[in-house]
């Protein structure tokens, strides 16, 4: 039996349903976080599987998975630091008890 790309499509598919149950449930700030990326390396699995079943000599989705890293890597950079920067005020990270927009 060969793994086809409804295989790749359905683990992602998996992968991106837990990523947003966990985004959406979860009140930890840190962990909706990892659950966002979670959510961003199941469309990349999507986007290379695509790319190696549908067109296998171009790169185009290995080339956009990069780019979908780079946003990742600095949406967690921005995370932390807001993060970092509501504990230090709070001393909790807890989603419902960050009310700092409000008047």
């Amino acid at each position: 039996m060969t793994i086809g790309l409804n295989h790749y499509l359905i683990l992602s598919a998996v992968l991106f349903c837990i990523g947003l149950f966990g985004a959406l449930t979860r009140r930890n700030a840190v962990v909706i976080l990892m659950c966002i990326e979670i959510m961003l390396n199941a469309v990349n699995i999507s986007l290379v599987a695509f790319s190696s079943y549908i067109v296998p000599l171009l790169l185009t989705g290995q080339v956009f998975a990069i780019f979908v890293m780079v946003v990742a890597a600095a949406e967690v950079a921005v995370g932390l630091a807001i993060i970092l920067a509501i504990f230090r005020g709070l001393a909790d990270i807890d989603t419902n008890n960050i009310n700092l927009l409000k008047w």
